[in-house]
């Protein structure tokens, strides 16, 4: 793993759009003790104090993959990201993704992703996953929804190295999975992906296209898109921008 550390930058996803990825390692981690710009979903800012947390950006080059599955790479990011806070947090902290990728311990966001594609005829050419993981920060400003960090989760400090190399080492394993069951065309990464997702099963309230409905998650499609039923038993398939989770806030 080539970790590239800088003291401060804009972003780390906007900094790798400066490169030539054809000539960057895969798995190169380009990392900032501080971002000053950083973004996260929906073009939302992303919050880190500097030092405190971890803001980075992976390069993976995941040409085994066609851009119809390109959702598969979100799944295996976002599960070697639970699987490895479950390893550094207490037995009864409960992981789980929001859809499509960010990361929760119990109700509050611990993590955020953003993944950017790039591709070449049928198939992807190079992936740069950007990552913002709450660390050791404690005092988050107001207009922060929901935060927590692993400190407050685990109840001590984290040292901020060894979280980075848990982190990407969670994600390798499940990026090799990936690239077996891509030869073998047999997807199985989906099983435990949708057993982790928040609100999966249970009736809640969403604002649905700006219309508030209660309804149950029901899975996610190959294209990524979130499938519900309403309470009156309507079936729902949303895109990104058309849900919003009541009580939590993107």
């Amino acid at each position: 793993m080539d970790v590239r550390l800088f003291d401060s930058l804009e972003s780390t996803n906007k900094y790798c759009e400066l490169l030539d990825l054809s000539k960057v390692e895969e798995f190169t981690v380009i990392c900032a003790r501080e971002q000053t710009a950083g973004i996260g979903q929906r073009g939302n800012c992303w919050h880190s104090a500097a030092g405190m947390n971890l803001t980075f950006s992976l390069v993976l080059k995941p040409v085994f993959l066609a851009f119809e599955r390109q959702y598969e790479l979100t799944k295996a990011v976002s599960l070697g990201i639970a699987d490895a806070l479950e390893g550094l947090l207490p037995n009864d902290a409960v992981v789980r993704i929001k859809w499509p990728n960010d990361i929760y311990i119990g109700k509050r966001k611990v993590c955020g992703v953003l993944i950017s594609n790039r591709v070449a005829g049928q198939s992807l050419s190079a992936s740069v996953v950007g990552i913002g993981l709450n660390v050791n920060e404690t005092d988050f400003p107001e207009w922060v929804p929901n935060p927590v960090s692993l400190k407050q989760a685990a109840g001590k400090a984290l040292p901020l190295g060894r979280v980075l190399e848990m982190v990407v080492d969670g994600i390798a394993l499940r990026y090799r999975q990936l690239a077996e069951e891509a030869v073998s065309g047999s997807f199985g990464l989906d099983g435990d992906y949708q057993s982790r997702l928040l609100n999966l099963g249970v009736e809640m309230p969403y604002l649905y296209r700006n219309t508030a409905i209660r309804a149950t998650i029901r899975g996610v499609n190959r294209f990524g898109h979130l499938e519900l039923v309403t309470h009156e038993g309507e079936p729902i398939v949303c895109q990104l921008k058309e849900l919003v989770f009541q009580g939590l806030t993107d």
